[in-house]
């Protein structure tokens, strides 16, 4: 039984849906062999995750490492010295985040996005953990299929005036095999470089030099957290190769307790929208390693879906935030599923597998970015929606949603 508060009823979906699980309806299908648009996802009631995922996308070999087991890259290497140290000894860590960047049919969103994100700059900090630290980028860096030959475009043109470094965490569309190149080839190369001051060929005449991230899947180790980031590779919903799954079981078992945990990935373990929805996959692998660790993660980001949306679990008499920041530039948003036509009024809670689960604010018709903010007693986060193509450039980004962790308790504020 589900229940919404302040808003329309609704309750969790069998494993059949309208709008399109493993096995779709016939209303989509034509005579004989035509085959038409497949109907929105979710239109009679509203659900979290899928219980059967769509079949697209063909799992891709996973490239190798280009750094040692366990795969932690330190924040103190790829930041300037006083900087860390200013992070270090004011016990502040603030960083961007955003999935689905490249602007390939459209450049303006992406572009209208990193503005916000160089705005949110100050210009003289009195000290230098005030201004964003990194970029963490969520999946799908390049369109459509993550193509050397676009890295320029899609990823360094338009950052070029981001002053900070850009990591990421790969997605589908940076993940399919195309001629010439082999799965991830390029992601690797401009993100994965085993030494420092690599400039790629693909960066043309953009003076950002490549990451060095030390494999697909990695820890980002910090001052105030540990941030885990998997590859969900190339199908619908994410696979985890079992190499991965026992890596993160690991990475949750063995860092720090003392330092708050985030797990990022590509596609979301929960979504409302009317075209993914969420993955049962990485719901799936994310509790895996909470049961074999008995570790919890504070907070779940994640792509995929061109919106944001947050949301609470309850689980285990504490909470962990899911929040979905797909926005960051690509063309094509994704609307919250409608229920009987009607938009959806937030907080909107269901159960899912026996947790309750809360769908708390969401934003589907702007492009966005989230600002982090980390002290050692909480997680202040702040969704910054950009101007539509068509509006003023001199308006700037606009606060939408701010919300609270409390890292002491366990408890969204």
């Amino acid at each position: 039984m589900a229940t919404q508060r302040g808003g329309h009823s609704s309750h969790h979906g069998g494993g059949s849906h309208s709008g399109g699980g493993g096995s779709h309806s016939n209303a989509h299908q034509g005579n004989g062999h035509h085959v038409y648009g497949r109907p929105r996802l979710n239109q009679h009631s509203l659900t979290f995750r899928h219980k059967q995922p769509i079949d697209r996308g063909v799992f891709q070999p996973l490239p190798r490492p280009t750094g040692p087991s366990p795969y932690r890259l330190d924040l103190s290497n790829v930041i300037p010295a006083d900087q860390y140290q200013d992070i270090t000894n004011q016990q502040r860590l603030i960083f961007h985040t955003a999935g689905d960047l490249g602007g390939i049919k459209n450049p303006v969103p992406q572009e209208r996005v990193a503005q916000g994100l160089e705005e949110d700059f100050l210009p003289s900090p009195s000290d230098q953990s005030l201004n964003p630290a990194f970029f963490y980028a969520l999946g799908d860096c390049v369109y459509f299929n993550g193509q050397a030959v676009d890295y320029y475009d899609q990823f360094y043109l338009p950052y070029e005036h981001y002053t900070a470094p850009i990591l990421a965490v790969p997605g589908n569309h940076d993940g399919d095999a195309i001629a010439p190149e082999t799965s991830l080839a390029a992601f690797v190369r401009n993100f994965c470089q085993p030494e420092p001051g690599y400039h790629s060929p693909d960066a043309r005449d953009d003076t950002r030099t490549a990451m060095i991230q030390p494999n697909v899947f990695w820890t980002l180790t910090t001052p105030l957290i540990s941030i885990v980031g998997l590859y969900s590779n190339v199908p619908e919903h994410g696979v985890i190769h079992p190499d991965q799954q026992d890596w993160l079981n690991s990475e949750l078992a063995n860092l720090p307790s003392d330092k708050p945990l985030i797990i990022t990935m590509h596609h979301p373990a929960y979504s409302a929208d009317d075209h993914h929805s969420g993955s049962a996959t990485m719901h799936a692998a994310v509790n895996a390693a909470i049961e074999v660790s008995g570790r919890f993660p504070d907070l779940v980001l994640a792509g995929h879906v061109h919106n944001y949306q947050r949301f609470t679990r309850v689980t285990n008499d504490r909470d962990i935030l899911y929040v979905v920041a797909g926005a960051g530039g690509y063309h094509n948003l994704h609307q919250v599923a409608r229920v009987n036509g009607d938009r959806v009024t937030t907080p909107v809670t269901l159960m899912e597998d026996g947790d309750q689960v809360t769908l708390e604010k969401y934003l589907d018709d702007r492009h966005s970015f989230l600002r982090l903010e980390v002290t050692p007693t909480e997680i202040v986060g702040k969704c910054y929606s950009v101007p539509r193509p068509q509006e003023s450039w001199s308006q700037g980004a606009s606060l939408f949603d701010t919300f609270r962790f409390d890292l002491v308790n366990h408890k969204a504020l």
